[in-house]
């Protein structure tokens, strides 16, 4: 029998044998564990999280055993290689993890919600408040993973990629959201250059996994933006992260992108998240309305 990262939980009432169950693959990292322990999830479902500890998602065989057992009747798909750096390191490993392994689950979850975690760096960057209908055209290795599992996501209306952008919060191993790992670094006495010419959407993993859940009940499918409400550049998120923990010495040097030499970067990939706001009953809050 499968065991899982967090125990499947269920509402107060009600045998819970009659709820479906959700899987949620990635629940050690920051999203997926805000999903399994969100205090907005519906009571519609009881919830697996799977870690790498407990199944490792690239041993398929091992997969469908455990999906067969379990019989969920949603997938909410967060595991991935997500440092983009790892990915340059090992194009081999970021294909078979975020590629392979969305294309196994997704067959696997062919006549089910499926809900696929994709990034605004599918973009290049030179338009900015990108829109769902707008070309991608990746400048990375995990960008270009995760445009084709996209396609082959979207080859299903059952499915539905969510793309997002900079996710901050507490992870449980503390260094998974932007935040941590800059605070981190600061802790340790290092210095954080952070780009004036680099633009992104941050957007707390509280509310990606809150929308998420809504977007699940609602039945939404296809393709969504999910990113913060501010258009907001590396130095203005390093800027009110040291405002926000006055008892660290924020260690913040401003740099541009035209003084940098390695992997290409885009420089404006914020998000247009209109489509689901028109869905949800939140506003997707921007980074600076954040306590």
């Amino acid at each position: 029998m499968l065991t899982s990262a967090a125990p499947a939980s269920s509402p107060t009432s009600g045998d819970p044998r009659e709820v479906p169950l959700c899987w949620v693959t990635g629940a050690g990292g920051l999203i997926g564990n805000a999903l399994v322990h969100s205090p907005r999830r519906s009571s519609r479902w009881r919830v697996r999280g799977l870690n790498r500890a407990e199944l490792d998602l690239t041993d398929f065989a091992a997969v469908e055993r455990a999906f067969h057992s379990d019989q969920p009747r949603a997938v909410l798909h967060c595991a991935a290689l997500s440092k983009s750096p790892a990915c340059q390191a090992d194009p081999a490993l970021a294909w078979r993890l975020n590629f392979d392994v969305t294309r196994h689950l997704a067959a696997l979850a062919s006549d089910l919600p499926f809900f696929f975690f994709s990034t605004d760096l599918v973009f290049d960057g030179q338009q900015g408040n990108y829109q769902e209908a707008d070309a991608v055209h990746p400048l990375s290795v995990y960008g270009e993973t995760k445009v084709a599992a996209e396609q082959v996501v979207l080859a299903n209306p059952r499915h539905t990629v969510l793309r997002t952008s900079l996710n901050h919060g507490i992870s449980p191993t503390g260094d998974r959201g932007f935040n941590e790992e800059t605070l981190l670094a600061w802790q340790a006495g290092r210095t954080t250059r952070l780009f004036v010419d680099e633009f992104r959407s941050p957007i707390p993993a509280a509310a990606t996994a809150r929308a998420t859940w809504e977007l699940l009940d609602r039945g939404a499918t296809h393709l969504f933006h999910l990113a913060g409400a501010e258009r907001l550049s590396r130095w203005d998120i390093g800027q009110h992260l040291a405002r926000q923990n006055p008892g660290i010495v924020a260690r913040i040097e401003a740099t541009s992108l035209r003084a940098y030499a390695g992997a290409p970067r885009p420089p404006d990939t914020s998000l247009n998240s209109s489509r689901a706001q028109a869905i949800l009953s939140f506003p997707l809050p921007g980074y600076r309305e954040v306590p």
